[in-house]
């Protein structure tokens, strides 16, 4: 079985959404190109929030790539710049559709501590995707 890991990441505003891409793009071309990775799918969605799905070999080349690079160098950043942030990692074949991350993460998803986080995100709310 492989590991899928699912985000959400909701940007709390618009003046933030170029130090977000700054840091969103060389993390998404940095797991495409992981040892390990077997898929990446990502979503813009409504609102400023951006979901991601990576579909994984193992646990151990996903923590490689997650504590490395360009991944690496925005995880602090995250905190300054959103305000809804939730994770979920489970073992599986294949990536889901967004309806069932969307499921996923809020069965079970890890809500970060944030510096700055929405009302959503304190009443562990999670909008559905749209597109």
């Amino acid at each position: 079985m492989a590991l899928v890991s699912l985000t959400r990441l909701r940007v709390r505003s618009m003046w933030l959404l170029p130090r977000f891409f700054w840091y969103a793009v060389p993390s998404s071309q940095q797991a495409r190109k992981a040892p390990g990775n077997l898929g990446v799918e990502l979503l813009n969605d409504t609102n400023f929030a951006f979901w991601t799905k990576t579909l994984w070999k193992d646990e151990a080349s996903m923590r490689a790539y997650m504590l490395s690079g360009a991944h690496r160098k925005s995880m602090p950043v995250l905190q300054e710049i959103v305000d809804e942030a939730q994770v979920v990692h489970y073992t599986g074949d294949a990536l889901p559709d967004w309806q069932e991350a969307h499921r996923r993460l809020l069965e079970s998803g890890k809500f970060t501590n944030l510096k700055t986080p929405s009302p959503d995100h304190l009443a562990r709310r999670i909008a559905p995707p749209r597109r």
